[in-house]
């Protein structure tokens, strides 16, 4: 069996990949698939080079955010793994970033409710009455609060995850956790 190296952006992609992966039954170990931080997207050469054909020759799958996905797309073609489409070569890609797509797929009212059973509420609450945030929608005062505090999008992640209805994910996730499957 081939090993799998899942390329995320940063820990909370992390955490949220393996959360989702667990909900669907893989056992990351048993079917050797390690999703790996990289530190920003524009990392990347670096782990292509590490994991890829010229290094350990793993199959590779990714998750990356849309303003990255040029980058992702030509470091792909460069390491020899082929050009197109990037779901096609395993990359999927997320509008703004995670969290965007992790709120539109819940719901604000359900975020909120995660948000409330971390005793955070009051906090968010407070950030929506800070100049700069008012008038703003509240998914954009969500990512606001997600990515403001040092640790929440890490904190997040994962709950969120849990939150999702069984068999209801964002797409971009979903569809990479599917690929798990395949050859692997």
């Amino acid at each position: 069996m081939q090993a799998t190296t899942v390329l995320v952006e940063g820990e909370s992609d992390r955490l949220a990949v393996e959360s989702l992966a667990r909900r669907c039954g893989h056992d990351l170990i048993a079917e050797q698939i390690t999703v790996v931080p990289m530190g920003g997207a524009t990392s990347i050469v670096r782990f292509l080079d590490r994991y890829g054909p010229r290094g350990a020759n793993h199959r590779l799958l990714g998750l990356c955010d849309e303003g990255e996905s040029w980058g992702i797309a030509r470091a792909l073609e460069r390491a020899g793994l082929g050009s197109g489409p990037l779901d096609e070569l395993g990359f999927h890609v997320c509008r703004a970033d995670l969290e965007d797509e992790l709120i539109r797929c819940l719901g604000v009212d359900a975020v909120l409710d995660v948000i409330d059973a971390q005793g955070e509420l009051a906090s968010f609450r407070l950030l929506q009455r800070q100049p700069s945030q008012r008038g703003q929608p509240v998914p954009a005062q969500l990512r606001r609060f997600f990515g403001g505090r040092s640790g929440n999008k890490i904190r997040y992640a994962p709950l969120l995850v849990a939150a999702l209805p069984t068999g209801h994910a964002p797409d971009p996730l979903a569809r990479l956790v599917e690929g798990f499957a395949r050859e692997s």
